[in-house]
C-alpha cells in the first residue's frame, strides 16, 4: 500500500514520500546538464553562451506554471484536509486548463518579444541571432512546460509522486538521446538542441495529462472545466513566491549576464553558465525535498494535525542543515573536475570557472533555509509571506550585490554575490519562521 499525506510520518517513511520528488529534480537538473555538454562539445562556446544568455528569458515565460502548480497544490490539498474531496478535483481542473491556455497565449507573444528582449540585454550579431532560434523553437513546447511543471506538485499532492518521477527520467532520456541524435549525428547544432528540448517538454507535460484526463486510482481527475475565481486567486496569490522565485531568478540572471558581459567578456558568461548548470543540480535536492513535503504540511495545516504537522516541520530543518554541510563540501571537492569537463579546452576559461565554482559552493550551505523556508508558508497558504521570503531571496539580495560588490571587488564581486545574498536570505527566512511558529503551531 503506497503512503499518504494524511499518514504520520517518520524519518524513514519521509525519506520514502519525498524520494522520488528529491530524485526528479535531481534528474531534471541532470538533463539540463548533459544538454548544456553536448552544445560545449559539439557546437562551439558561442552556441554554449546563447543558451545561458537568453535561458532566464524563456524560465521568465515558464513560472506562471510553477505559479499555478505549488499555490494550486497547496490549496488543493488544505482542501483534501477539509474533506472536500470534490471540490479539491474542481479546483485542480480549472487551473490544468487555465495552465494550457496561459500557456499558447505566452507561447506566442513570447515568439514575438524574444528578439528586442535579447537585444535590450546587449546580444547581438551572432549572438543575438542564435538567442532567438533557439527561444523560438523551446518557445512551441511552452504549454507543455508549464503543464509539466504543474503536475510535478499535483503528482504529489495525488498520492502519486512515483509517477511523476518516472515521467520525468523517461522526458530527461528523451532529451539525451535526441541530443546525442540531433547534435552529434545529425549535425543540427544549436536547433538540434532546441528541439530536443522542446520534444522532452511535451512529452513531460503531455503524459500526466492524459494520465489524469482518464480514470486513475489516484486522489485527482480531470474534470469539466468550473471558474472558480476566488480559487483562482488564492492559488495564485498563495503560489506568487514561486512565480517570484522564477521572475527573479530570470532577472538576476540578465543581470549576472550584463555584469559579466561588462567585466569578463563571453568567457564569463560561458563560466556563469556552467555554474548554474551544475548549482540547479545541487539546488534541485531542495527543491524536490519542498515539492515533496509542502502536501504533506498543507493537509496536517488543513486538518488541524498540531502534533504531525510540528513533527514534519521539525524533521525537514535537520535535512536542510545537514544536506547544506554535505552539498558544500561535495561542490567544493568537484570544482576543477567539473570545469574541466565542461571548458577543458579553454584552459584560462577553466581556471576561472574552476575558481568561481569554489566561491559558489559556499551558497549551498545557506541556500536550503530559504527555499524550504518559502515552501513551508506556500504550503500553509501565507502567499505573502512565502513570496517575501522569495523576493529577498531571489531577487532584491542577489540583485543589491551583483551590482554594488563588482564597483569594489570587479568580478570577484560578482562570485561572492550569491553567497552573500544567500546568507540575508537564510537569516530573513529563519527570523520570519521564529516570529510565526506559535501561530502554526509548528
Amino acid at each position: 500500500m503506497g503512503i499518504r499525506i494524511s499518514d504520520h510520518f517518520d524519518i524513514r517513511r519521509l525519506a520514502r514520500f519525498v524520494m522520488p520528488s528529491v530524485v526528479m529534480m535531481i534528474f531534471t537538473s541532470i538533463y539540463s546538464v548533459v544538454d548544456g555538454l553536448f552544445v560545449s562539445n559539439f557546437v562551439d562556446t558561442t552556441a554554449f553562451a546563447a543558451i545561458n544568455f537568453i535561458m532566464p528569458v524563456l524560465m521568465i515565460f515558464g513560472a506562471i506554471g510553477f505559479m499555478l502548480g505549488a499555490g494550486g497544490s497547496a490549496l488543493v490539498s488544505k482542501t483534501f484536509g477539509e474533506g472536500r474531496q470534490q471540490k479539491a478535483n474542481e479546483i485542480f481542473s480549472m487551473l490544468v486548463y487555465v495552465g494550457i491556455g496561459l500557456g499558447v497565449v505566452l507561447a506566442v507573444s513570447g515568439g514575438l518579444l524574444v528578439r528586442p528582449a535579447a537585444a535590450l540585454m546587449g546580444a547581438e550579431g551572432e549572438l543575438l541571432d542564435r538567442c532567438v532560434m533557439y527561444a523560438r523553437i523551446v518557445l512551441c513546447a511552452l504549454p507543455f512546460f508549464m503543464l509539466q511543471n504543474m503536475f510535478q506538485s499535483f503528482l504529489v499532492t495525488a498520492g502519486r509522486p512515483k509517477l511523476g518521477l518516472k515521467v520525468t527520467v523517461c522526458a530527461g532520456v528523451l532529451n539525451m538521446v535526441l541530443d546525442a541524435l540531433l547534435i552529434v549525428v545529425l549535425k543540427w547544432g544549436l536547433a538540434g538542441a532546441a528541439i530536443a528540448t522542446a520534444m522532452s517538454q511535451t512529452f513531460g507535460g503531455l503524459l500526466p495529462l492524459l494520465f489524469f484526463a482518464r480514470e486513475n486510482d489516484s486522489t485527482l481527475r480531470l474534470g469539466r472545466m468550473k471558474m472558480d475565481w476566488r480559487a483562482l486567486g488564492h492559488a495564485c496569490g498563495n503560489g506568487s513566491s514561486e512565480f517570484v522565485t522564477n521572475i527573479s531568478m530570470s532577472v538576476v540572471g540578465v543581470l549576472y549576464n550584463v555584469q559579466l558581459l561588462a567585466y569578463a567578456g563571453q568567457d564569463g558568461i560561458a563560466a556563469y553558465g556552467v555554474i548554474m548548470y551544475v548549482s540547479f543540480f545541487f539546488v534541485a535536492i531542495f527543491l524536490g525535498y519542498s515539492i515533496g513535503v509542502s502536501p504533506i504540511i498543507g493537509y496536517n495545516y488543513g486538518a488541524e494535525n498540531h502534533a504531525e504537522l510540528k513533527n514534519v516541520f521539525e524533521k525537514s530543518m535537520k535535512f536542510v542543515a545537514l544536506a547544506g554541510v554535505v552539498l558544500t563540501a561535495l561542490s567544493y571537492a568537484l570544482a576543477a573536475p567539473v570545469a574541466w569537463v565542461f571548458v577543458g579546452e579553454d584552459a584560462a576559461l577553466c581556471r576561472m570557472t574552476a575558481h568561481a565554482f569554489r566561491i559558489n559552493a559556499f551558497s549551498f550551505l545557506l541556500c536550503g533555509f530559504g527555499i524550504f523556508g518559502s515552501a513551508l508558508f506556500t504550503a500553509l497558504n501565507n502567499g505573502v509571506i512565502s513570496a517575501l521570503i522569495s523576493f529577498l531571496r531571489m531577487f532584491l539580495f542577489q540583485a543589491v550585490t551583483v551590482l554594488v560588490m563588482p564597483m569594489i571587488w570587479e568580478v570577484e564581486g560578482i562570485w561572492y554575490a550569491v553567497v552573500v545574498a544567500e546568507g540575508l536570505a537564510a537569516i530573513v527566512s529563519l527570523a520570519l519562521i521564529a516570529k510565526y511558529k506559535k501561530r502554526y503551531n509548528i
